[in-house]
């Protein structure tokens, strides 16, 4: 492969989820309305209420989806990585951002104006096909974190959070988690503290369901963890 070859395969659409199903010649055509920049991890790359409305895609790496309250405690919402699509809220119904998003790692990110991406979703109804059961899912986990937030104990928010991080991962009775989430990561996922991730994640270490190996972190029984949930929610 040639360096313009290897290139033109990094600042690419391709891996890009909404974009799978278009041509080689559409994609280049959408790829001439991107701009890319690298951001360093733990760099801003959206701040919550910006006015902007740039949409953006991920090339490589993986960025975090958070809100900081005044006195500085964060609320995680989500991990995106490579493929996925943010910052589409704006450019579709207008109005300031709805979150901050930080790279969590070192990230190659595509960004593009509002009026280009909506002129892509009404030329190409692919993208717009793809992009609809996105924007449902991402209401769907919301909408089931606000019920956990508002219904579930602490105890067993974190226990939801791991069912969560373990069904990604695996769709067994075993899930391997690396790198393990730190307690302060849960802690900001679950609306808690790190002390109290830490006192669960030890019951759930002495009942034998979790276990920490090394950078991983080993779900040893999904279907008993899914049962302390289910038991919590009564679903």
């Amino acid at each position: 492969m040639t360096r313009s070859q290897a290139k033109r395969s990094l600042y690419s659409l391709k891996k890009v989820a909404i974009f799978a199903g278009l041509t080689e010649d559409a994609l280049a055509r959408i790829e001439r309305h991107c701009a890319w920049r690298r951001y360093e991890s733990g760099e801003t790359i959206l701040d919550y209420l910006d006015k902007s409305d740039d949409v953006f895609f991920i090339g490589a790496g993986e960025v975090r989806v958070i809100i900081y309250s005044l006195a500085g405690k964060a609320v995680s919402f989500r991990e995106l990585g490579a493929g996925e699509v943010f910052g589409e809220f704006p450019a579709i119904a207008g109005g300031p951002r709805s979150a901050r998003v930080e790279a969590l790692t070192n990230c190659l990110i595509a960004s593009m104006a509002a009026s280009s991406f909506r002129e892509i979703l009404q030329t190409e109804s692919g993208v717009a096909q793809a992009l609809l059961p996105q924007l449902v899912m991402k209401i769907r986990a919301l909408t089931a974190r606000v019920y956990e937030f508002s219904t579930l104990a602490v105890n067993n928010r974190i226990q939801a959070e791991l069912l969560r991080l373990a069904n990604l991962v695996s769709p067994g009775n075993t899930a391997r988690i690396v790198p393990a989430p730190t307690h302060v990561e849960i802690a900001s996922r679950v609306s808690t503290h790190r002390e109290a991730v830490t006192r669960e994640l030890s019951h759930l270490s002495r009942i034998g369901i979790i276990e920490r190996r090394g950078a991983a972190l080993i779900i040893k029984d999904v279907d008993l963890l899914a049962d302390m949930v289910r038991d919590a929610t009564g679903e």
